[in-house]
């Protein structure tokens, strides 16, 4: 039998262990990988690495004690999380272009993932601002270990988006369509984790993928953590069709088959729906 509790105290220490050093660290190498079409997808460095090694050592003893699968992203597929009946699915540093940049808009995303892809455990930490939001399927959300509740600011809908959109022959058209300013209503730095929090924080928001053919559109870790901090938020966390996210895809890590949509609330997000096909 799971032990979330014990699972999530685990995964808060991992998450601040690594954040730590993070926030203490300056990228010294930078390669490329296999990875999606995006830039954020191909770079790497060191301190990716790192982060996941002290993870990885943290985690471990939850892996052989509940006997779960493992996905992270440094480490080639096994497979496992098709056959365990759930999986920690892990971003060591997700939005390794800001960190680069040494803007804020990176973080450490970790998630419990159970087989049919539900996530029962989110944990995202921010070593910029050192802020820490967790979350257990059914528990509610908490920011810094205080509950937290989902605020509207009564502003403007703002657009969080990786800054990659702005290449997007979409772009114009997209802002066009939902009315937007790009100087006042349109964020473009951080990483998927990180965008998906600053929605929460600043609703009305949201943050968007459209589906595409090509590899990419993000992966499995980018959007674990968020979904579920999102789901006990009361937010939305769906495919661009409205599904639920497709957490453990069967023949690939990327999302880019069905978008992702991230909104504050329901309505919003028929909105944008409605609004962008």
């Amino acid at each position: 039998m799971m032990d979330f509790d014990k699972l999530l105290a685990t995964t808060i220490e991992a998450a601040k262990t690594a954040g730590k050093m993070i926030a203490e660290s300056r990228p010294q190498h930078v390669t490329r990988k296999e990875g999606g079409e995006s830039l954020a997808s191909q770079v790497l460095t060191e301190v990716d690495e790192k982060s996941q090694r002290m993870i990885l050592e943290i985690l471990k003893p939850t892996i052989e004690e509940f006997d779960l699968a493992l996905l992270a992203e440094e480490s080639e597929d096994d497979h496992s999380r098709f056959e365990k009946e759930y999986f920690w699915c892990i971003d060591p540093i997700d939005g390794t272009l800001p960190f680069i940049d040494g803007i804020p808009g990176y973080s450490v995303s970790i998630a419990l993932v159970a087989r049919d892809g539900t996530p029962h455990i989110g944990v995202v930490y921010d070593p910029v601002e050192h802020n820490c939001w967790h979350a257990v399927r059914g528990g509610g959300i908490f920011k810094n270990s205080k509950p937290w509740k989902l605020r509207d600011h009564g502003t403007p809908l703002q657009l969080i988006t990786d800054r990659s959109f702005k290449n997007n022959p979409r772009f114009f058209q997209t802002l066009e369509k939902l009315e937007l300013d790009e100087h006042s209503q349109v964020r473009m730095t951080g990483g998927a984790a990180m965008n998906a929090v600053w929605v929460l924080e600043n609703a009305p928001a949201c943050y968007f993928k459209f589906p595409k053919l090509g590899k990419g559109g993000g992966s499995i870790w980018d959007f674990a953590a968020t979904a579920c901090l999102f789901a006990e938020a009361g937010a939305v966390a769906t495919d661009f069709a409205g599904n639920p996210l497709d957490l453990n895809r069967a023949d690939s890590t990327f999302m880019n088959h069905r978008g992702i949509l991230f909104a504050t609330d329901a309505q919003l997000a028929e909105q944008i729906k409605n609004r962008l096909r």
